[in-house]
């Protein structure tokens, strides 16, 4: 069996800088048509049910209709959504539906997130996480292989596709993390940072994905989707201009939370979220460099915490495409199209 070919994709968080939802989700919607279009293979959201911090976007599977709708041949994913707050069976129905109207696009990311107030708030014991994720997980992919769930003689609708339950993909962080996911025949699913390491992240992460390799026992392969900040621009200076107030913001938060250590700098700050930025070829000679990319089969990039304006990040989404990925041995499956420009309003 060869290597599998490299997938491109990239994360939105949907963020933007008010509380103007639906702009936030009308411009997180065109990143996924411009991406379809430049070729990128996935597009995957993550799901967070409280703003501050992380994102704005509660109910993934709802967006991924939409973009499902608005899309041609780009595969459509959460990273993650939160399994623990979820009824696993309703999810499922929900994925199935997804999957159906997409064309058998849709990939599954799972985690247990990292909100306690998300927990308190759907009532949920944070301390269970775990459990509730493992519990869970076992149900979903139950349903998603078209067994009975919850009641002899229940399955769910629509009827899942044959392999849906192989498109699950878990979120971790640790070594042991990684062999249940392995365990579970889950594929992997790696942070942007790790950021409760003092090591650079990818030296951290490399073993991760090391465990999870050797683990696997499964009859369909493995894939290793490592998530990575990355913004590319016209030079190093013009990439600071647009992230590094982002950056440092997001560190300080995390370490009033204890995250962090306290106090970090913007420089410690972007080396601790991992990012890579600058003109595409400095970008193209820093991933090089990283040691978890040699294994992985999909390379994830976004810009959170950076929270860019729409025609900035269209600008870096192309960069990506045209630029970056393809100096990483990167080939759109089928031939970009060019980027669409909305009017301003």
């Amino acid at each position: 069996m060869g290597a599998p070919r490299l997938r491109l994709g990239f994360l939105t968080h949907v963020q933007g800088r008010d509380q103007d939802f639906a702009r936030a989700y009308r411009d997180a919607q065109d990143l996924f048509v411009a991406a379809d279009q430049l070729g990128f293979d996935i597009g995957w959201v993550a799901q967070h049910h409280v703003a501050p911090g992380g994102g704005g976007l509660s109910s993934p599977w709802t967006f991924l209709a939409h973009a499902a709708a608005r899309t041609r041949r780009i595969r459509l994913g959460t990273a993650v959504t939160v399994l623990p707050l979820e009824d696993p069976v309703r999810l499922a129905e929900d994925i199935a539906t997804v999957d159906i109207l997409s064309g058998g696009r849709v990939e599954i990311g799972v985690g247990s997130g990292s909100g306690t107030l998300e927990y308190t708030a759907f009532g949920k014991d944070p301390d269970r996480r775990r459990r509730l994720t493992s519990d869970h997980l076992r149900v979903l992919r139950a349903a998603l292989s078209g067994e009975e769930v919850g009641a002899p003689g229940f399955r769910i609708q629509p009827p899942p596709a044959a392999g849906l339950a192989d498109r699950i993909w878990q979120g971790v962080f640790s070594p042991t993390g990684a062999a249940h996911a392995a365990a579970a025949g889950s594929h992997l699913l790696l942070n942007r940072a790790a950021y409760g390491h003092d090591a650079p992240t990818d030296e951290v992460q490399r073993p991760w994905a090391d465990t999870y390799l050797a683990a696997w026992d499964r009859p369909h392969r493995p894939r290793v989707g490592l998530s990575r900040f990355v913004f590319p621009a016209e030079d190093r200076r013009t990439a600071l201009a647009h992230i590094r107030d982002d950056v440092h913001r997001a560190a300080l938060a995390m370490a009033g939370r204890g995250t962090l250590p306290p106090g970090p700098g913007p420089e410690e700050a972007l080396r601790r979220f991992h990012c890579f930025y600058g003109h595409p070829e400095e970008i193209v000679t820093a991933l090089r460099r990283e040691r978890v990319l040699p294994v992985a089969t999909d390379l994830i990039t976004q810009f959170n915490p950076a929270v860019l304006d729409h025609g900035t990040a269209l600008r870096a989404l192309e960069r990506i495409a045209t630029e970056v990925a393809p100096a990483l041995g990167w080939k759109p499956a089928t031939a970009p199209e060019p980027t669409p420009q909305r009017p301003e309003e």
